[in-house]
């Protein structure tokens, strides 16, 4: 399911909400091009060491349990950069989530 999330000077982004398919294929790849670097480097970190210890296998397991919070992290980092969900649906969606608490 995806919500739109929007700032008060008008931007706005539709992003994703639940198990990353991308990230589960691609790696630490759609956290680089959407531009958050810090998550991208710590999936690539983790993914190398756990990797380098398993024989590979430890990269994949790491891509695995990413796939399923790298959304909320994503979502969450935008929420802390002023984006707001920008309708109730969205909202809802948030808070059913449990990346939004019913009060904010």
């Amino acid at each position: 399911m995806k919500v739109l999330l929007s700032t008060e000077s008008g931007l706005s982004k539709e992003v994703k909400v639940g198990f990353s398919w991308t990230t589960l294929f691609f790696g630490f790849f759609p956290a680089l091009f959407r531009g958050d670097l810090k998550w991208a480097a710590i999936m690539f970190i983790v993914a190398l060491a756990f990797g380098s210890f398993t024989f590979g296998i430890g990269g994949w397991v790491s891509g695995i349990i990413f796939s399923f919070i790298y959304s909320k992290i994503y979502i969450k980092g935008l929420i802390e950069k002023g984006y707001r969900p920008a309708n109730e649906v969205s909202r809802s969606v948030l808070e059913n989530s449990q990346i939004l608490s019913r009060t904010a």
